[in-house]
């Protein structure tokens, strides 16, 4: 490798980088094999990468067609250097990948450190930052790149000491990809026996479809041993399930997923018939940092025939379930294969479809027999699942029901109830799930909309994610059992489990006796209503406010009114409890100015209670003030 006179040139890191060196030397010394580990994952990805181009440009492979990897040691020197005859990089993308955040994530890295080393050194990977991981174990890192299909010339040579500063020059004459050499500190000469490297490469990267070469330069006279592949350089997925173990299922995982926690389960099958295609496909043990991002990173990787083709597939799988990683690899499809074809082809819409499958089936199986898993699985993904309900209809039945709720019966906001669940359980007579949607958990639970089927012991649906609207706007019904709102339409309580024969017949009693009154209050209320009458559903409050059959709800209508969208102006029904002592008072009342005082304070109270705001809170102050000194 020729050098090159030219003056390096100092540059600084951002400071989010800065923060992030100096973490790396100074605390996370946990798992320091981890250096080793991140440093061939970007190697590996960066022969992928290579691969993948060289189907547009067959030259870019020419100058030397053999993809692979080399760790080296030179004890005399004491350094280990990690190289590739990958893709390679350019000067300038040398200084955006290493001397930037952009790509790398380290910002949002910094924001989740526990202080636990332990713990920290885990996130590593999961956030894009390996390259970084270098200075654990290293006090100087040089790396040397040069670009595929540029001058063999143009290489460049980037440096650091890890102080916040580094030197970027030309470096003459280099082979193409790259090479990273790590200048130890004092105390790791461990790394430096081969024994010990190896070791570490086995143990990690076995995985690796690559050849990972050994090669070790001991003495003074530089004399080269022999080269040792050093890995098993195939496919893990195109091995025989029984030829792999557990062990070699996770660390494959970690890394397709960059993840140092270990996923909750995987699927791994060979399907055979109009396509054929492979499939290893694991649910994370949490969620990735960037799970909620337009442009998340780190899905499933399409292959063809073992030839790497697309990092991130996004139609391989519904946008639900964009949180599974793994590896997809076809005998069908083209090696030349386009997002265009991607979009259009037949085949990927067959595979599709089996993944999708094979996906909810694990679930299906998680739910059934490891119950801690999936409730962890629900935590982290639940809400991004549940999206699912626009999407997925080929699999409706399968999807809905796992699907998890907090309920009535719930002790806490982290409900875990089946909408099988919530049948079995259904009183005698019941034919409806019902449910409330709101804000929060505290606030669903303490709906006046609940009252009567608290009453009668009716388990409630708490409905309290933003998405939960979504989700019962497409899904009616489910084993043959409809969705309904227990704030919508005119319920017939009557009707609910629990009834009494004289109940209907009370009701009718109620509507007859406070005629003069409800149409003293709708008076009174005028627009801000478009209607008053008996409530069936309330048994402790005054009244409370339902939406008409078929309208938006009201949580729905905040929502929408939050994100900035029109929303069609929907006049509520008052509804009001005529065994309360308020109404009954009202009822008596003849001074109609007061009467109607207290239905505007009703009503304000009514939209209060089941989360709503005031268009003028102003007054509902001065009413509520005015007849507290009446009082």
């Amino acid at each position: 490798m020729a050098d090159t006179t030219a003056a390096p040139e100092q540059m600084q890191f951002q400071t989010e980088v800065k923060q992030l060196l100096q973490l790396m030397i100074h605390s996370l010394y946990s798992n320091k094999e981890i250096f080793l580990r991140e440093l061939i994952s970007n190697g590996s990805d960066a022969c992928d990468k290579l691969r993948f181009e060289s189907m547009q440009d067959a030259a870019l492979l020419a100058e030397d067609p053999e993809l692979k990897l080399r760790v080296s040691v030179d004890k005399a020197a004491r350094t280990i250097t990690v190289s590739d005859n990958g893709i390679g990089m350019s000067r300038e993308e040398v200084i955006h990948n290493i001397g930037t955040i952009a790509r790398s994530g380290t910002k949002e890295f910094l924001t989740r450190l526990t202080g636990d080393d332990a713990k920290d050194s885990r996130l590593i990977g999961q956030f894009g930052v390996g390259f970084y991981s270098a200075f654990i174990v290293a006090d100087q890192v040089t790396l040397v790149s040069r670009r595929a299909g540029a001058a063999p010339d143009s290489a460049v040579r980037w440096q650091s000491s890890g102080d916040g500063n580094y030197t970027i020059q030309a470096a003459g004459n280099a082979p193409r990809g790259t090479s990273v050499t790590l200048h130890l500190r004092e105390g790791e000469d461990e790394l430096l026996e081969t024994w010990r490297l190896h070791g570490i490469v086995r143990r990690y990267s076995d995985h690796i479809q690559l050849p990972i070469v050994g090669e070790v330069v001991a003495g003074e006279d530089g004399k080269e041993l022999k080269e040792e592949v050093l890995n098993q350089a195939s496919a893990l997925w195109a091995r025989a399930k029984s030829d792999i173990s557990d062990e070699q299922y996770r660390e494959f995982y970690k890394h397709v997923a960059h993840d140092y926690d270990e996923p909750l389960a995987w699927s791994h099958a060979r399907v055979e018939g109009r396509q054929e295609y492979t499939e290893l496909l694991y649910v994370p043990g949490r969620a990735p940092f960037d799970m909620w991002d337009r442009e998340p990173r780190h899905g499933v990787k399409l292959y063809v025939k073992r030839v790497f083709i697309m990092e991130d597939a996004k139609k391989l799988l519904p946008h639900y379930l964009r949180f599974v990683r793994g590896v997809i690899d076809s005998n069908d499809l083209p090696l030349n294969v386009s997002r265009e074809i991607l979009q259009e082809s037949r085949d990927i819409d067959a595979i599709r479809a089996g993944c999708t499958k094979k996906v909810l089936g694990l679930l299906e199986d998680l739910a059934r027999d490891q119950a801690d898993k999936y409730r962890t699985f629900w935590a982290e993904f639940g809400q991004v699942f549940k999206e699912g309900a626009g999407e997925e209809h080929a699999n409706r039945e399968k999807w809905a029901g796992l699907l998890r709720f907090a309920t009535t019966r719930s002790e806490g906001p982290e409900g875990q109830v089946s909408l099988a669940d919530y049948i079995a359980a259904m009183k005698e007579g019941q034919d409806r799930i019902w449910y409330v949607t709101a804000e929060s958990w505290n606030a669903a639970r303490n709906s006046p909309h609940l009252e009567v089927f608290r009453k009668r012991g009716i388990e409630v649906l708490l409905l309290t994610d933003r998405v939960d609207e979504w989700v019962v706007s497409h899904l009616e019904e489910f084993q043959g059992k409809q969705l309904a709102s227990v704030a919508r339409g005119d319920l017939d309580a009557a009707a609910l489990p629990g009834s009494e024969p004289q109940d209907a017949e009370q009701h009718k009693d109620d509507d007859a006796q406070l005629a003069r009154l409800r149409e003293t209050m709708a008076s009174a209320l005028g627009e801000r209503i478009s209607a008053v009458r008996i409530s069936h559903r309330l048994t402790e409050s005054p009244a409370c406010v339902v939406v008409p059959e078929g309208a938006m709800s009201a949580h729905l209508a905040r929502m929408l009114k939050a994100a900035g969208q029109q929303v069609p102006k929907e006049k509520p029904i008052l509804e009001i409890n005529p065994d309360h002592p308020l109404i009954q008072r009202l009822d008596a009342e003849s001074d109609v100015a007061l009467v109607g005082e207290w239905s505007q304070l009703l009503l304000d109270q009514s939209v209060l209670a089941e989360g709503g705001t005031l268009d003028d809170p102003a007054s509902f102050v001065r009413r509520l003030n005015a007849l507290l000194l009446k009082a």
